[in-house]
């Protein structure tokens, strides 16, 4: 049976005041019966005092004790026994036996007599060997002798000795009067808590609580209104978050992608009009539910990325070509696992993609037009062989070194197509960045020689996650750009700077001449040249620095650009670190 919060809040109470009223008790008796003997000790002692001022006013010697002290000892009260006893224990006086005082024996080893002989004085209740009587006992010692001082342990004597109920009758009131206290005090809480009790309930049933409680006036009645402020809080925030709700519905079903939640047991929750279409565009069969949307073929590495524990990260994206149409498809999983599908109908961008990898094809198709110009050109000179040889050889050379360039501008642009068109066709694998370096040191050390540029590689081993020829492409590249433009009498340094949260981050710059500071933000812009005839005058395509972006973003990784305190321009590169 469960027992009600005024039950046990009232029998708490009482526990605790019974226990709290018998140790007052039985600590006040304790206290009155100590109280009490401490009084007749007192009494016994002032009768020990008048005895030894007796003997002392009068001269009394010991040994004549026992015919002067009757004149003292006949002054008592009669219950009184009163007995002289020398160091040795000898009985000189016993007002009990006057006459046969050589009968007793050595009261050395009386209790009272043991404890006066060490500490001056001392008591005992016990039974008189003497007499076989109970006394209340108490001696003193004097110089060279006790007194002894007994009163005979009557009814009356531990009446005298014994606490009297008053006190019990005091507090067996006022246990009384806080026991109605109690009562009262439970009774009204319960109250409190059975009004509480009954507003949580009707919370929970979801009662119209609009209309103004009678709260008690304690302090239940003040959390029973915060609660009552709480639960209307609560139910506006509710209807906020009712409408939200039918504000995001709304936008996922006019949303242009196909969007569909699922609980943990592949139950639909949600899923808007798009995902029907969209799946009816990859399924082979026409179909209006999203049951076993996952035992379609193509969402074959969404279920696996789902059912696999060990999977990394909560989303997964997939690319599917079927029917014509281009389908991005997107997981992403919940913590309560549940999760989100999404499809993206991505066609038309595609397309676009598509579109701009055939006009890349198509301008290195056409800038090979200006070859066909220059071997013309060069025909024309062979067939006049009277033009003057040194405007032959100036001829020559400028048709020659424009070939060149053309040459390495059809090359730069067909690299970025295969960047952008076969990027999932490269494969990753561990690189050496140190290797690299080393392999460029040798590969430009006559260029170096003669633009009079010393080159600083790598001096330790960096294993970084890529495609080996791709990352040699890069660092080509900015020494190459740093041949073309540092100057001479500059340095070029590779450093490793840092190895943080599984990346390795670069720094590769040089001491040259650098740009302006508003150019940065364009360095790597296709074609974007800082003045118009740099490239012209170098050879470049313009292309070089485009052909880095584009690998370190194949490789998952980040290229910054800034002015070197020296001057020249320092790349700092991040690429994903190797695991063993």
């Amino acid at each position: 049976m469960k027992i009600s919060y005024k039950h046990r809040l009232f029998s708490w109470f009482l526990v605790i005041f019974v226990l709290f009223a018998i140790s007052v008790i039985m600590l006040q008796r304790k206290e009155e019966r100590k109280f009490r003997t401490e009084n007749l000790k007192t009494q016994l002692d002032n009768y020990a005092n008048i005895v030894h001022n007796y003997i002392t006013v009068n001269n009394i010697t010991i040994e004549d004790t026992i015919t002067q002290i009757a004149g003292i000892s006949n002054m008592l009260p009669k219950d009184i026994r009163l007995s002289i006893i020398n160091e040795s224990g000898k009985v000189l006086f016993d007002r009990d036996f006057p006459t046969n005082i050589e009968q007793m024996s050595n009261h050395l080893q009386r209790p009272e007599i043991q404890s006066a002989k060490y500490k001056g004085f001392g008591w005992n209740i016990r039974e008189s060997n003497s007499v076989h009587k109970p006394f209340f006992y108490f001696a003193r010692y004097y110089n060279n002798y006790y007194i002894r001082i007994a009163l005979l342990y009557t009814d009356h004597t531990q009446s005298l000795l014994k606490a009297d109920n008053y006190f019990i009758y005091i507090v067996l009131g006022l246990f009384i009067a806080i026991l109605i206290f109690l009562y009262g005090t439970a009774n009204r809480f319960g109250h409190s808590i059975e009004k509480l009790k009954k507003f949580s309930v009707d919370i929970r049933n979801g009662k119209d609580l609009s209309n103004k409680m009678d709260f008690p006036h304690d302090e239940l009645g003040d959390i029973a209104k915060e609660l009552m402020l709480i639960f209307n809080e609560q139910v506006k925030t509710n209807k906020a978050l009712e409408t939200e709700k039918e504000k995001m519905i709304q936008h996922l079903k006019y949303a242009t992608e196909g969007l569909a939640i699922f609980d943990k047991n592949h139950k639909k929750i949600y899923a808007n009009t798009h995902f029907y279409q969209i799946i009816n565009l990859i399924a082979e069969k026409t179909t209006f539910t999203t049951q076993n949307v996952l035992e379609i073929p193509e969402f074959e590495p969404l279920k696996s990325f789902l059912k696999d524990p060990q999977s990394e990260g909560i989303f997964k994206s997939v690319q599917v070509n079927k029917n014509g149409k281009y389908i991005l498809l997107n997981i992403c999983k919940f913590d309560d696992k549940s999760y989100e599908i999404r499809l993206s109908d991505i066609t038309k961008m595609e397309k676009t993609k598509i579109l701009k990898q055939q006009m890349t094809s198509n301008i290195a198709h056409e800038l090979r037009t200006p070859t066909t110009c220059l071997r013309g050109f060069l025909e024309t000179l062979c067939e006049n062989p009277n033009i003057p040889d040194d405007k032959r050889n100036e001829f020559i050379k400028k048709a020659y070194h424009q070939s060149e360039r053309l040459t390495q501008l059809i090359e730069d642009i067909s690299l970025l197509s295969s960047l952008a068109e076969n990027s999932s066709n490269y494969k990753y694998k561990k690189v050496n960045i140190k290797e690299i370096c080393d392999s460029l040191k040798t590969e430009f050390q006559q260029a170096f020689n003669e633009a009079k540029i010393d080159f600083h590689p790598l001096s330790k081993t960096v294993d970084v996650v890529g495609n080996y020829s791709l990352l040699y492409s890069v660092l080509s590249n900015l020494v190459d750009n740093s041949l073309k433009y540092a100057g001479e009498n500059s340095e070029i340094y590779i450093k490793h700077l840092q190895t943080k949260e599984n990346s390795v981050y670069l720094s590769y710059y040089d001491t040259g001449i650098g740009i302006e500071e508003s150019h940065l933000n364009r360095i790597f812009e296709r074609f974007y040249r800082t003045n118009k005839g740099r490239t012209r005058n170098t050879g470049g395509s313009g292309l070089g620095l485009s052909i880095v972006y584009n690998i370190i973003q194949m490789h998952k990784g980040d290229i910054q650009v800034k002015l070197h305190p020296s001057g020249g321009l320092e790349y700092q590169i991040r690429l994903e670190q190797w695991q063993d």
